[in-house]
């Protein structure tokens, strides 16, 4: 239990370092960890609902973060190339997320234009119903894509690494929380890029 705690503060103290400067991108992650909060309340009522939120908003907001402002030069606080963090990440790195956002567009898409899903579901007859139908779609591919990429990691890193990392996945919203609630104040005071102090080598 001892080395799984001690790897869990690795991968997020490494995903925090290497990934989050930007401080927009902390805020988005702070509105993005607060809608997967109040998804997860909901994946016991509504578990559509809960999928539709969980993508629409909250994956929406961390990615865009990720994709649109988090830093991409050469990083001297870990004195480290966009590349080698890229190459060197766990879970999902940038061309890894650009799959799993194709997926999440190509749902609706699927069942636009074929509504019975090639026979698998009953047509949407509304369209609430078509969105009640694209939440189940979301959820099936955001399971299956947690279950994968810890899968995959199972074999290319460990099982406890895949653990970990799914752990901190399924965690990340209460994390980030306490990690990055301050960030809109530092927005507000001008300071678009954390300094990580903390964070440089000495």
């Amino acid at each position: 239990m001892n080395d799984f705690l001690s790897a869990l503060r690795t991968q997020r103290w490494d995903d925090h370092r290497y990934y989050h400067h930007s401080r927009i991108n902390q805020t988005l992650h702070l509105i993005s960890a607060l809608s997967f909060l109040v998804a997860y309340g909901l994946l016991f009522i509504d578990p559509p609902s809960a999928a539709l939120l969980a993508w629409g908003v909250s994956m929406v907001a961390r990615q865009s973060g990720h994709f649109f402002f988090e830093p991409r030069g050469y990083d001297e606080v870990n004195q480290a190339t966009h590349e080698h963090k890229e190459a060197i990440k766990v879970g999902y790195n940038l061309r890894r997320k650009v799959v799993l956002m194709a997926l999440w567009v190509a749902a609706p898409v699927l069942l636009w234009f074929s509504p019975d899903l090639f026979g698998w579901v009953t047509p949407a007859d509304s369209m609430s119903a078509f969105w009640h139908q694209v939440g189940w779609a979301w959820l099936v591919v955001g399971v299956g894509g947690l279950l994968f990429r810890t899968v995959h990691l199972f074999f290319l890193q460990g099982v406890q690494t895949g653990l970990v990392w799914m752990c901190k996945i399924l965690t990340d919203p209460f994390h980030d929380v306490w990690l990055y609630h301050k960030a809109p104040l530092h927005l507000l005071r001008g300071e678009w890029v954390d300094p990580m102090v903390h964070a440089r080598k000495p």
